[in-house]
């Protein structure tokens, strides 16, 4: 099989984890895998891959412009290949309809911004990393927190949610059978 190519853009770290994450198990199944951080610079050819995976997280409303970049440069070739893309954010947690539908138009617009039609879509869920945000942004993210009604306000550590056993079906599904795989938000908070 043709190697698989992981384009990710990442904010705090967690989607970066989610690609390299997704690569290795790949990697597992003996399919050789290129991840490429979108902001670093390089610019692959998705031709020369069998699939392709994007993954962003979202941040203020958005993806990483890196990612809109790469995507919108390369839409026409990725619309004629197995491709996937990955939304990573901690929205997907609240189990509210309302975070649901700003999540769906986020997505919306992205995909109609860089005209890509990805074959499937997957949404997990991310991580609150207090201790590596500055003030300001530990204070914001507390806050937003507590509106969810999360018991995680402790800011002297950190919180990952991401479900890895959903991540790593997912990403053998895609290796595997891109038709096969399940385009259901990951709504599940992993202890």
């Amino acid at each position: 099989m043709r190697s698989v190519l992981i384009v990710y853009g990442t904010g705090d770290g967690q989607t970066e984890k989610v690609a390299r994450f997704m690569a290795h198990r790949i990697d597992a199944t003996g399919v050789p895998v290129v991840v490429v951080n979108a902001a670093g610079g390089a610019d692959p050819d998705p031709l020369a891959f069998g699939r392709v995976i994007v993954a962003a997280s979202v941040h203020a409303g958005g993806y990483q412009r890196a990612v809109k970049k790469w995507v919108a440069r390369h839409a026409d070739r990725l619309n004629t290949m197995p491709t996937a893309f990955v939304s990573v954010c901690l929205g997907v947690l609240q189990h509210e309809p309302a975070v649901d539908t700003d999540l769906a138009r986020i997505m919306t617009a992205f995909f109609d911004r860089t005209r890509w039609h990805p074959a499937t879509r997957e949404i997990v869920a991310g991580a609150l990393k207090y201790t590596q945000y500055n003030p300001l942004k530990r204070w914001v993210m507390r806050r937003i927190v507590r509106k969810t009604g999360s018991p995680d306000l402790d800011t002297s550590r950190d919180y990952e949610y991401t479900n890895w056993d959903r991540v790593a079906d997912f990403a053998r599904r895609f290796c595997t059978d891109p038709a096969a795989v399940c385009t259901k938000p990951d709504t599940e908070a992993a202890a």
